[in-house]
């Protein structure tokens, strides 16, 4: 494996250099957590949905250890923003590094390629945002549905702030919001 470690600003600036202008963003936050006030390190990456793909691949050919959390989702009005949350340098002296790379896509055309070939453990976050937030994740291995059940109708996306589906589903599914 990889040994050398990178502190963020040499990773932000590698992605920089093998990306260059598919990088909109990036930023690298700091912050003290916990009881012993141990130092957290987050690197923010948004880029392109054409580079996101291969922006994924170089840091799991590039950085020791990296670690897929989650892929997070937000409905930004015009666009759905997807947010994939990876550490690096897990149980290194110099502690761990998360980097969270984000994408936007427009609702009108909300697809992103799958990295189930890259992380097969991507499948199940992948596929929650496809039935929240009506993402078309493209080469996806398996396209069943896992969280809403198969008698959902359709089209029908609960995390979609603009979402018009049958009363019956919108009421029951956001009645807690209304306490």
């Amino acid at each position: 494996m990889k040994k050398t470690l990178l502190t963020p600003e040499k990773i932000v600036k590698k992605l920089k250099d093998v990306f260059k202008d598919k990088i909109k963003e990036t930023r690298i936050e700091t912050r003290k957590a916990g009881q012993k006030k141990k130092e957290y390190t987050n690197i923010w990456i948004k880029i392109h949905r054409d580079a996101f793909k291969k922006c994924v691949k170089y840091i799991t050919d590039k950085i020791d250890y990296p670690h897929l959390a989650v892929v997070s989702g937000n409905d930004l009005g015009k666009n759905i923003e997807l947010i994939y949350h990876f550490s690096v340098y897990y149980g290194h002296r110099l502690g761990e590094i998360s980097i969270n790379i984000s994408v936007d896509l427009p609702k009108e055309d909300p697809r992103i390629e799958s990295i189930c070939d890259i992380i097969p453990g991507a499948l199940i976050t992948e596929r929650e945002k496809q039935e929240m937030l009506g993402v078309i994740v493209e080469g996806i291995p398996d396209t069943r549905r896992f969280f809403i059940p198969d008698d959902f109708p359709e089209g029908i996306h609960p995390w979609r702030k603009d979402e018009k589906g049958p009363q019956k589903f919108v009421r029951d599914l956001y009645e807690g919001d209304k306490k």
